[in-house]
């Protein structure tokens, strides 16, 4: 039974044919797609935006995208930030480790973050945690991420475009492989810096 729920909260196929019966709502049912995926990590805003673009055009299913990738962020590092912060601060305090990897986190310069959010495939829902519960200051941490996530959901706009004028020139669909392994293979590298030196501190 729990692990039914969680199949179906984790497949976009069932938030696509929830939100599809809430057509009425016009674009809030796009917004709130792209707002889940910050509050599930397993959703992948890749298919959310190409499935945005492709039902409203390339500058409509951007713009849903972007504005709902940013209400969601907000929502959670928002309740990270003053929910849960000053119980991880103390649970952190406790374990050198968790510490550690707290203070680098605080210690991130902007350009850093701005590079982890641009990236498709890095975890909104861990990024907004991290954040959150740290004490980086949540202005910085905002128009951060607000840039990387325009940048980023206008790029995957141009790929699900791509993909829709496919049928007219196959280059398409292989310029969009591309720029997806080589933003996912840029994401892996700098996770694995990330916790590196994380490791080499201890």
């Amino acid at each position: 039974m729990i692990q039914e729920i969680w199949h179906n909260l984790t497949s976009i196929d069932f938030w696509l044919n929830l939100l599809n019966s809430f057509r009425h709502l016009g674009p809030l049912a796009p917004i709130i797609l792209a707002a889940i995926e910050s509050i599930i990590p397993p959703l992948p805003l890749v298919a959310i935006v190409l499935v945005n673009v492709a039902a409203h055009g390339i500058f409509l299913g951007f713009l849903y995208s972007w504005v709902g990738t940013c209400i969601g962020c907000t929502i959670v590092f928002m309740a990270f930030r003053h929910l849960f912060r000053d119980r991880f601060l103390r649970f952190s305090d406790r374990h050198p480790r968790v510490l550690k990897a707290r203070k680098w986190v605080e210690q991130t310069n902007t350009a850093t973050l701005f590079m982890v959010a641009l990236f498709p495939f890095t975890p909104s829902a861990f990024v907004n945690f991290a954040f959150g519960v740290s004490e980086f200051s949540r202005r910085k941490y905002l128009l951060t991420l607000y840039v990387a996530k325009l940048i980023m959901i206008s790029l995957l706009a141009a790929v699900g475009q791509s993909a829709v004028n496919a049928i007219q020139n196959p280059w398409f669909i292989l310029v969009s492989i591309c720029i997806l392994v080589i933003t996912y293979i840029l994401s892996k590298k700098v996770t694995k810096m990330k916790i590196d030196h994380v490791d080499k501190d201890e």
